[in-house]
């Protein structure tokens, strides 16, 4: 067969590779590397005439004579210009010399360049021909046969010259050069691909382009299994080889048509390969002519280029060949006749199940040489893997190997809890069987990752089920426990959302047996996604086909399974190799329906499996709900337990690993809790819920500034009784509130008064949203910690979550709380209370001071302190003549005023009243004379510093800020 073709693009020998030596793009290695030449020479410019040597010679000479008076010496003066000819024919030859020689270099360079371009071109070639084999290079390589897809596929016009990717630099100025530039972006004899669904047609008449014709069809069928391609219409070859092609009768795949001269392609077709005598019209749908006059005398025309070509032909009786040995390659592949395969129904099979006690769980699954296919779970397993690339048929074999044992089974002899990690929909149809204890999902995002946490508790209690019968294992008659298989479709990508339950399956089979709990791990391939542990605990191995032959050794240890064809021919094909087996099984899988799952809905019984998971924590809790979930006289904190008098119940833990959900709750022994949140995230309702709670009092920290420096000041001072909960909520929002020296001082508050909670029987609870500045430095005096949801990864790692934890869904009140997952209750809804309304001060001396710069604020607090009956006089004046105060009186000056008069200054703040506007803070500390920081004052809010016969200074409301 292999020599027998009538006519192939010829492929010379190749040379060994070898590297480019002496070019200085390096070795043959780099093949994307340009090759360089060295440039043109270029001539060294004219030496100048030496003049000065001429001529100095010559004055040598006269001289001389003049001193000898001999005429001898004259002749020395022609050693000038004999000097000055010499220097300039010593310079031409050199350079004479250097033309040849930078001649000879560039020869030999070139010489070495064309010889790595042909190299290059020549592996170049190769390699394109291996990706692109035309029907010679396809017969001749069994691996390659039905190994491509249908879509995106090249078709291989013939050999030509094409564009190739060696390049060549350099050589500027050089004529000879320039051409071998030329010539390497070039490739001759290389495959000129076309792209198979823009169409071809083939323009000739007789036997050659008859041949070409059917050498383009069957590169097609050579490469595509049939059920990704199928042919359609009619064919002209009278022997019909095409009609023997297993693409004739595959039910399904990209529809390919052959017509002849005068035939036409039917409207299905998706692929037209046509051919037509010279002056037909050309065939709709055909984006590429081809004009055979012979095999080496050919023209490809498409988008207006015309490419000449050698084609490749073959022959009638080559075809039938062909064709032949495809239809007994898929016959072989399939192990069914050619034609279309159907399915056997799972229904009518069953029966064939074996009878099974305790210590078995067999199930029909197929067809295997004319006999039902049997699989046992407990005597083949006690676990399973199943492969199989998309489309081969995997998530069917699960549905009906479920099915097989659900329609054999009650539900107190198996249950089953699956996994579908390949979008979600895999397993509807299995929804409601009454064995199906849960469908988890890609989709569930953290609810995927705690139902299958619950496993561990699984484990754990059946552990103590059989212990506590005095059992070893669940075969022991005294066990009633059902067998629990955990089915997993697509197992790397529950892995590559959840790494870390890797060790969780990895335990899960290694414990299993005993304790009746099976695995049945599918996936789209083996190598590097199931780990050596966890496969050496699955002897039971299921393939269908993949398209690595690493993925079929790893599992089966033959390459058999990457050899099973693709497209409808070989689906639902699957290979079974148990621990026992010399040699894998092939089966064909049946195929499950609507009556199979009812069968399994009649034979589940009256009893409903145990969930091993509990529902999902709500996304809104009530604090009496919350209330209803404490154990009597106990209450859980954390890891520990301790009684519940003077405790805050916050939220509702989820610990799937113990198959529990229980309180949490906070207490003043506790110090302190942070509690961290985006927004709308429900970190100010935390904050209410442990205030609604405390019955001893609460103190709120105010938002506004001058509120927050008083509470503040007043808790460092003094911390309240025992009992009481100090709320901080928008701690980060501290810098924007306060100046940096007065936000720092009120951060140094904080911490003191954090240190201090502890001791005092206080509880102080910090919101914040980011865990930066002023935020970070309570944090490491706060031992609690809640960590509600965040808009995004960044901010929530940010915060000291774990990444891999994040959740973009997370419902507001949705945390992290001592590694547990919690849901924080609601807290009612506080009321809004009215502010208090300022009091104006007055002054009530006889004598007071006021500093001021002229603003509107101050200008209208001297008109309101007239009104009351103070006099009005400016400082500079009483200086000079105190007799101009009568009663009540207001000195009135800006601050370099006063500062004039300091005694006058002195004696005012020592035993008067001295106001101090906040339009002169700056002046303050100066004026009053100290060096604490004053009580915070809001700029531009009417507010005023007042110093009461020596007392430290207060904050005061001017009146027109009260009216």
């Amino acid at each position: 067969m292999r020599s027998s073709l009538a006519s192939r693009p010829s492929t010379p020998t190749a040379p060994a590779p070898s590297s480019d030596a002496g070019v200085s793009s390096g070795p043959a290695e780099l093949d994307d590397e340009p090759l360089t030449l060295p440039a043109a020479w270029t001539p060294p410019p004219r030496p100048p005439l030496p003049v000065v040597a001429a001529i100095v010679p010559l004055v040598g000479a006269v001289a001389l004579w003049l001193v000898t008076g001999s005429v001898l010496s004259l002749w020395l003066a022609l050693l000038g210009p004999l000097i000055a000819v010499a220097t300039v024919g010593d310079g031409k030859r050199a350079a004479r010399r250097d033309r040849r020689r930078a001649a000879s270099d560039a020869a030999a360079a070139r010489e070495r360049v064309s010889a790595a371009v042909a190299r290059r071109h020549e592996l170049e070639r190769r390699r394109l021909w291996a990706r692109h084999p035309d029907v010679a290079r396809l017969v001749t390589r069994d691996e390659a046969i039905w190994r491509a897809g249908a879509d995106g596929l090249g078709l291989v016009a013939g050999a030509g010259e094409i564009a190739s990717g060696v390049r060549v630099v350099g050589g500027e100025g050089d004529p000879d050069a320039a051409g071998l530039r030329r010539r390497s972006v070039r490739l001759s004899d290389g495959p000129v691909v076309i792209r198979a669904e823009d169409g071809v047609v083939v323009v000739g008449t007789g036997a050659a382009a008859a041949a070409v014709h059917r050498a383009l069809a069957l590169q097609l069928f050579l490469a595509v299994p049939p059920g990704e391609l199928r042919i359609v219409g009619p064919t002209r070859d009278s022997s019909s080889w095409a009609d023997a092609l297993p693409h004739r009768v595959a039910p399904q795949g990209v529809a390919v048509a052959l017509p002849g001269p005068g035939d036409h392609a039917p409207a299905e077709a998706q692929v037209t390969i046509a051919r037509c005598a010279p002056g037909d019209p050309l065939p709709p749908r055909c984006g590429a002519v081809i004009t055979v006059r012979s095999p080496d005398a050919a023209v490809l025309e498409r988008d207006g280029e015309a490419v000449p070509l050698r084609v490749e032909a073959v022959s009638e009786r080559q075809a039938a060949e062909i064709a032949a040995m495809l239809a007994s390659r898929a016959e072989r592949s399939l192990g069914l006749e050619r034609g279309s395969r159907a399915p056997m129904p799972l229904s009518s099979m069953l029966a064939a199940t074996p009878a099974g006690g305790r210590d078995r769980l067999p199930a029909v699954v197929g067809i295997a040489g004319g006999e039902p296919a049997i699989v046992d779970l407990v005597a083949d397993g006690p676990h399973a893997v199943v492969i199989g690339v998309t489309g081969s048929g995997k998530s069917e074999l699960l549905i009906t190997w479920i099915l097989a044992l659900c329609a054999t089974r009650s539900t107190d002899e198996v249950s089953f809890l699956l996994a579908d990690f390949k979008g979600g929909t895999a397993f509807d149809a299995l929804v409601g069987v009454p064995h199906v204890t849960g469908v988890i999902t890609d989709l569930d995002g953290a609810g995927a990752r705690r139902a299958i946490e619950s496993l561990r508790a699984e484990l754990r209690r059946r552990e103590a089920t059989i212990a506590s019968v005095g059992a070893r294992d669940i075969l022991d008659p005294r066990v009633e426990l059902p067998r629990l298989v955990v089915v997993v479709d697509e197992f790397a990508a529950l892995l590559g959302d959840h790494p870390e339950m890797s060790a969780l399956f990895a335990d899960v089979a290694a414990r299993g047996r005993a304790l009746g709990i099976h695995l049945v791990i599918g996936t789209q391939r083996a190598a590097g996604v199931i780990r050596e542990n966890l496969l050496a605990n699955c002897p039971l191995r299921v393939s269908l086909r993949v398209t690595d032959a690493a993925d079929s050794r790893a599992l089966l240890g033959t390459d058999e399974a990457a050899r099973l064809p693709g497209g409808v021919h070989g689906r639902g094909i699957a290979l079974v190799r148990r621990a026992g087996d010399s040699a894998p099984q092939r089966v064909s899988i049946a195929l499950s329906g609507p009556d199979d799952v009812a069968a399994a809905i009649a034979r589940a019984g009256d009893r409903a499996p145990r969930r091993p998971w509990l529902p999902a924590l709500p996304d809104l809790l009530s604090l009496t709900e919350l209330r209803g979930r404490v154990e009597p006289a106990r209450e859980h904190h954390g890891g520990m337990t301790e009684d519940r008098d003077g405790r805050f119940l916050l939220a509702l833990a989820d610990e799937p690993a113990l198959q529990r959900q229980r309180a949490v709750s906070v207490s003043p022994a506790d110090r302190g809790v942070l509690v961290l949140g985006g927004a709308e995230s429900g970190v100010s309702n935390a904050l209410d819920l442990l205030a609604a709670q405390a019955s001893r009092g609460v103190v709120r920290l105010p938002h506004d500034a001058e509120g927050l420096w008083d509470a503040v000041a007043a808790l460092a001072e003094r911390l309240p009784e025992p009992g009481v909960v100090i709320l901080v909520d928008d701690l980060d929002a501290l810098a924007t509130r306060l100046p940096s020296e007065y936000a720092q001082l009120v951060v140094e508050r904080l911490e003191t008064i954090v240190r201090r909670a502890g001791d005092a029987g206080v509880l102080v609870v910090v919101g914040a949203h980011r865990l930066t500045g002023a935020v970070s430095r309570i944090a490491d005096l706060v031992p609690r910690r809640l960590l509600l949801p965040y808009a995004n990864r960044t901010d929530y790692a940010a915060a000291g979550g774990d990444p891999g934890l994040f959740d973009p869904d997370a419902p507001a009140g949705r945390g992290r709380w001592a590694g547990l997952t919690v849901q924080v209750a609601l807290a009612a809804q506080r009321p809004l209370l009215a502010p208090a309304r300022p009091v104006p001060w007055h002054p009530s001396g006889p004598l007071a001071g006021f500093v001021a710069r002229r603003s509107p604020a101050a200008r209208e607090a001297l008109a309101a302190w007239e009104q009351q009956g103070a006099r009005l006089v400016e400082v500079d004046r009483y200086a000079a003549d105190p007799a101009v105060a009568e009663g009540r009186t207001v000195l009135v000056g800006e601050p370099d005023e006063w500062q004039r008069h300091w005694r006058l200054l002195a004696d005012l703040r020592g035993d008067h009243d001295l106001v101090v506007d906040t339009s002169c803070a700056a002046e303050l500390r100066v004026l009053i004379g100290v060096r604490e920081l004053p009580p915070y004052c809001e700029p531009g809010a009417g507010r005023a510093w007042l110093v009461s016969a020596g007392a430290s200074p207060k904050r005061i409301v001017l009146p027109a800020a009260a009216a």
